[in-house]
């Protein structure tokens, strides 16, 4: 995978730029690295990388705007950086339409696992996935087209497409994968954790903020009233 992959690193610290391109590109994968955000955004518009890996502090226009920018034109796999674990800073990155994050300092093996872990969900996301096994693992429908709410929330999982009162609805890779988990058991609870573990390939765990950004990124797409919240055990699809 990583052979062919094109990375867009934002990062104004030339230290950390320099070490973590050659980190990356020792891993074979092919690196455009720039030192602030309108930069990163030209060669964004003249790349179209495969995932773009964004700090959050960077000049010209911070990573969290420049991220916003690339959503606006495309659903690349979007990464923020951030020297903290604030929870603004995760926040604000994850709202802008950022898939995950990483906080700083980071071991290069790590970024390089979450970097992965991110193209496979994206690989994931283009194609219906098979049921699940005896282990637990996910049951995304094969195929067809699933309807909710008396039709007005449609699920083409053969064709990845969802529409909303027949108005087609536009959504991430990640976005999808999560409405998928939630349709392939209807009514059913899903826990923050189990969540991380089937959409996030978070096999060890993670910030379960990246979910509930997710899920309220998904509720202003589908409908607020959806997704419920079952408080202190996760989420359900309404079904």
């Amino acid at each position: 995978m990583a052979e062919q992959t094109h990375v867009l690193f934002v990062e104004d610290d030339d230290v950390i730029r320099e070490a973590t391109q050659l980190a990356l590109e020792r891993d074979g994968f092919v690196v455009t690295a720039m030192p602030d955000g309108l930069s990163g955004l030209d060669a964004f518009r003249a790349d179209r990388p495969d995932i773009a890996l964004l700090d959050v502090m960077v000049p010209g226009l911070d990573g969290v705007s420049l991220c916003r920018r690339i959503r606006d034109e495309s659903t690349v796999p979007v990464i923020m950086l951030s020297a903290r674990a604030d929870s603004i800073d995760v926040v604000l990155g994850l709202e802008a339409g950022a898939d995950d994050y990483v906080t700083k300092p980071f071991d290069g093996a790590v970024l390089v696992a979450r970097i992965r872990a991110v193209l496979r969900r994206f690989g994931h996301a283009s194609g219906p996935r098979a049921a699940t096994d005896a282990d637990g693992a996910s049951s995304v429908p094969v195929g067809g087209v699933l309807t909710f709410g008396a039709g007005q929330l449609e699920i083409d999982t053969e064709g990845m497409e969802v529409r909303r009162g027949g108005a087609p609805v536009a959504l991430t890779p990640t976005e999808m994968r999560l409405l998928l988990e939630f349709s392939s058991a209807p009514g059913t609870v899903l826990s923050r954790d189990k969540l991380l573990e089937r959409v996030w390939d978070y096999g060890w765990g993670g910030d379960t903020r990246v979910v509930d950004v997710h899920v309220q990124r998904l509720r202003t797409k589908i409908g607020q009233d959806r997704i419920e919240t079952v408080r202190g055990f996760g989420y359900k699809l309404k079904a």
